[in-house]
């Protein structure tokens, strides 16, 4: 079976939000891959790795009386990963780094110590906060043995959901997410939802070589978008997870890959979508699979079987899968300079489920949540477009593209130009057209879009992400409610080398009244 394209998984998952109709039976699969990118050999064997340990959780650091104060070093360091040790950036010395636990009104107060080689800094991935200062910036620079001190407050009416941190110092964004600096952050609900365990699962990938920890990327990885031989789940190799038969556990996913897509299927369970990035559905929605673009997070509630006329306690086992998807490629069309698709074409085992014990009774209905913000109606005080295009120029961005330039509207990034002005007060519809032959998800920090059409087919329901997949040669429109919050921040491509090499804009929310209606 050929990988699912980008354009079928729009189609069949609802106008891009979620489950398809295409199940994980009868595909082409393997464990994890065989080879592994090495220095100057792309077969050299991956050898030694071993799976199946428990699953583990992150650390975990909560807020108390409104208040979350703490540190995170970043540093190098060994991380046993399938029963080797490899050195890896981490957080804390934890891959993962640790998940933050938040109530909406909370205050945050983090110091950064950058114990790297290199310069760095925070994002707060999807987090309704200040671009400006000390708050969510992306254009503060951390050097090598400084520290810096964040400073964040939530609005007391901030969504719930999942959300997650990772640097973002232009240039080095994929380098060091790739080599581990990531972590969870989980705003609760009001209401909790009745599942019998929640999991916070972390999705990375990682393409490990000797003892130097991380293989070296080259030139056409960084173009195409790297993707590591090692898929890892919580820095575990394949680990494993049990439930009895008729729990449901409350699954928060995060796609941490620099650029991997995750096609996510669990076979044999049933699963149900809460919501995607900062958005969540009234109620929750039936689906068999779950696509999440790079920096995307599902909040999935998982119902395991109840083993109808089995024996009792007998057990079953389910694996959860990253099946084959085709985000394109370069082809002959870009000079010639590679060609073929992303290497995301064969199923990865990523987690094996057990299911064993006595029965549980059913679980109680979840608490119907208040009809999402709908825009659609709303007067669009401007329109835009912003076209992501890819081809032969001077381009790179500041981190060279070998002759190949990464553009939003024709422009490399500049942190010293301004793409964008906006007014707080303001609605916002944008049209994103990708006009090049790969995917692109686009992301813009701190302000979420509701999905509007797809390719010209409008959206059934008001759905909100802040990481929203462009197919490629397609369009997609959004509309964006500029509420609050005045400052410079950014937006781009989370196919984060793409990112660093020039595919992105420097968006400028200003204060005062909004444009007459358009």
């Amino acid at each position: 079976m050929k990988p699912l394209s980008r354009r079928a998984a729009l189609t069949l998952g609802g106008l891009g939000v979620a489950g398809t109709v295409v199940g994980g039976a009868g595909l082409l699969w393997s464990r994890q891959p065989e080879t592994s990118v090495g220095p100057g050999d792309a077969s050299e064997p991956l050898s030694g790795y071993t799976g199946g340990e428990p699953l583990r959780q992150p650390t975990e650091l909560r807020s108390s009386d409104g208040l979350l104060e703490a540190q995170l070093a970043a540093a190098p360091g060994p991380a046993e990963i399938g029963g080797r040790t490899v050195t890896v950036f981490a957080y804390n010395e934890g891959l993962p780094g640790p998940t933050l636990r938040l109530r909406p009104g909370d205050r945050v107060r983090l110091r950064l110590q950058n114990g790297l080689a290199d310069p760095t800094n925070l994002h707060v991935h999807g987090l309704h906060v200040s671009p400006e200062g000390n708050s969510d910036n992306p254009f503060v620079m951390i050097a090598p043995g400084a520290a810096f001190d964040y400073d964040y407050r939530l609005p007391a009416d901030h969504p719930p959901g999942l959300f997650w941190y990772h640097p973002h110092h232009h240039g080095l964004v994929a380098d060091q997410i790739f080599g581990g600096l990531y972590g969870a952050i989980v705003i609760d609900d009001p209401e909790p939802v009745p599942v019998a365990r929640e999991r916070v699962l972390v999705i990375s990938d990682l393409t490990p070589s000797g003892a130097f920890g991380r293989a070296p990327v080259g030139q056409a990885e960084r173009m195409r978008g790297r993707e590591g031989r090692l898929v890892l789940v919580n820095g575990q190799l394949e680990p494993s997870l049990g439930i009895r038969p008729g729990e449901r556990e409350r699954w928060r996913i995060v796609n941490a890959c620099v650029s991997r897509y995750l096609r996510l299927s669990l076979d044999g369970q049933r699963l149900q979508l809460l919501g995607l990035d900062s958005g969540r559905f009234e109620t929750p929605r039936d689906v068999q699979e779950v696509l999440l673009a790079p920096g995307n997070r599902a909040d999935l509630l998982v119902t395991a079987a109840t083993q109808p006329g089995g024996p009792a306690g007998s057990t079953t086992t389910s694996r959860l899968r990253a099946l084959p998807y085709d985000r394109g490629g370069m082809g002959m069309g870009m000079g010639g300079m590679m060609g073929g698709s992303s290497p995301s074409t064969a199923t990865v085992d990523l987690a094996t489920v057990t299911v064993s014990g006595e029965p549980v009774a059913a679980a109680s209905v979840v608490p119907r949540r208040p009809a999402p913000r709908d825009l659609r109606g709303a007067a669009v005080t401007a329109r835009r477009e912003l076209t992501f295009a890819m081809g032969m120029g001077m381009g790179g961005g500041g981190g060279g593209g070998g002759g190949m330039s990464f553009t939003i509207n024709g422009e490399s990034f500049d942190p010293d130009r301004v793409d964008t002005t906006v007014q707080t007060g303001s609605v916002e519809e944008w049209l994103l057209t990708n006009s090049s032959p790969m995917d692109h998800p686009v992301h813009l920090h701190v302000w979420p879009m509701q999905l509007i059409e797809f390719d010209g087919r409008p959206a059934r329901a008001a759905e909100w992400q802040d990481v929203v997949n462009v197919p490629a040669g397609g369009t997609v429109r959004v509309r964006i409610a500029f509420d609050d919050f005045p400052g410079r921040t950014v937006y781009h491509c989370h196919i984060l080398d793409h990112e660093d090499l020039g595919m992105m804009g420097v968006i400028e929310a200003r204060g005062g009244p909004a444009p007459a209606a358009g």
